[in-house]
């Protein structure tokens, strides 16, 4: 059998419906961000981006880059293994301090990424908690669902941000059965933000667990930056807040906080901390002194709302459409696959603008769109480019605007 040929036909299948995936060559420059050099077909250029999830621009900030030089000259690389075998070193021990005390829990545990501190902790809950049902929003991100399934206990999908939905299956279930309710605090793509005191609520009266995904909060909402439930006070009623360091803190990595009992039964029994390699100790050097740096520093997050706000102002004059939400992500709504890549690709060619076109799966079809994350170093005449490039791209795609044009 010839496999080649199996692969070929399912790609050809997506690039015929607009939705295969070509990824650009970046090279960011410290210190120039958000300006990036883009390795394309004619040759070097620079482009600004628009797309990127280091919110507020600390991949750049001196201060998380110098403290990653001091632990590279005082450790050298990698961790050396997992943290079973290696050892912890003094970096991860300093770094998971820092989340706990960040997010006011007891205990804190890192992961090599975002996605496998869900897929390991939701995996691990729910297959060694008996009888457990996870009830899971419906717009979930897809680490959270792998992790659902990979456990195999009883899954229940509730209607996104639905609060009747959700308590009419909570009331279907027996009081006494382990329950967890998962969900995010921003969801990524929509930019929907989760009610959660209602679901806290719920989850008292019931009787569930709350997890509470805040990767695209962390940093950007509360007064030290430990997201939406910090910006409401609700930190102390959920049980496991799940966070990233590779956002709006703009180093990588992910975790988890919770009770002392808790974030040890996860590092006791989920693999895929157990049987990872561990976070190099300059990553956890980086990330503490972003963490440090933010839980004291408010000029980023109100710099990005002002960016965010003003995007949207611009975009409301040209009737160009884009999804309203409470958040710092912008949603441009294309609707049509080959359109929304073919903007995006002249963006690139023709205006050394980058933006990432999400069509399906990640979104569902008819829905695609181009996600724009404005941040503080982006200028103003940043954002005139890219609105004259708008401009030129919806009416060349002959797209409908909104009735608000100017």
């Amino acid at each position: 059998m010839k496999y080649d040929a199996l692969f070929d036909a399912q790609l050809d299948e997506l690039r015929a419906e607009g939705n295969y995936r070509v990824f650009a060559e970046l090279e960011r420059e410290r210190g120039s961000f958000p300006v990036a050099r883009n390795y394309g077909e004619k040759g070097v250029q620079d482009v600004t981006v628009w797309c990127s999830n280091d919110y507020l621009g600390m991949g750049q900030n001196p201060v998380v880059v110098d403290a990653m030089h001091e632990a590279l000259d005082r450790c050298g690389t990698g961790a050396g293994g997992t943290r079973n075998i290696s050892g912890t070193t003094h970096d991860h021990i300093l770094l998971e301090a820092e989340l706990a005390d960040l997010h006011q829990k007891e205990a804190a545990l890192l992961f090599t990424s975002g996605y496998v501190s869900n897929w390991a902790s939701l995996s691990t809950l729910g297959s060694r908690l008996k009888d457990c049902v996870i009830l899971s929003d419906a717009k979930n991100h897809a680490s959270m669902i792998e992790g659902i399934r990979h456990s195999r206990c009883e899954k229940r999908l509730w209607q996104h941000n639905d609060m009747e939905d959700l308590e009419r299956q909570l009331k279907s279930l027996d009081y006494d059965r382990p329950k967890i309710i998962a969900f995010e605090s921003v969801y990524s793509m929509d930019g929907h933000i989760a009610p959660i005191k209602e679901i806290c609520d719920l989850a008292d009266k019931y009787n569930a667990m709350t997890y509470l995904d805040e990767v695209h909060g962390v940093g950007l909402y509360g007064p030290r930056g430990g997201g939406v439930a910090e910006r409401e006070g609700l930190m102390d009623r959920i049980t496991l807040i799940e966070g990233t360091l590779g956002k709006a803190f703009g180093v990588v990595g992910g975790y988890i906080t919770g009770s002392r009992s808790l974030i040890d039964f996860i590092r006791s029994f989920a693999s895929g901390f157990i049987f990872t390699t561990a976070l190099p100790p300059a990553i956890a050097a980086g990330s503490r002194a972003s963490i440090e740096y933010l839980k004291n520093s408010e000029i980023e997050r109100l710099r990005q709302k002002e960016r965010v706000a003003t995007v949207r102002k611009r975009l409301d004059q040209l009737g160009i459409p884009h999804m309203d939400n409470p958040s710092h992500i912008v949603p441009i709504m294309v609707g049509n696959p080959v359109k929304c890549k073919q903007i995006s690709d002249r963006l690139l060619s023709d205006y050394g603008i980058y933006v990432q076109p999400i069509n399906y799966p990640t979104v569902p079809k008819g829905t695609e769109r181009l996600r724009i994350t404005p941040s503080p170093v982006h200028s103003d005449e940043d954002i005139d480019r890219l609105m004259d490039a708008l401009e030129d791209q919806w009416s060349q795609c002959a797209l409908a605007r909104t009735v608000s044009a100017a």
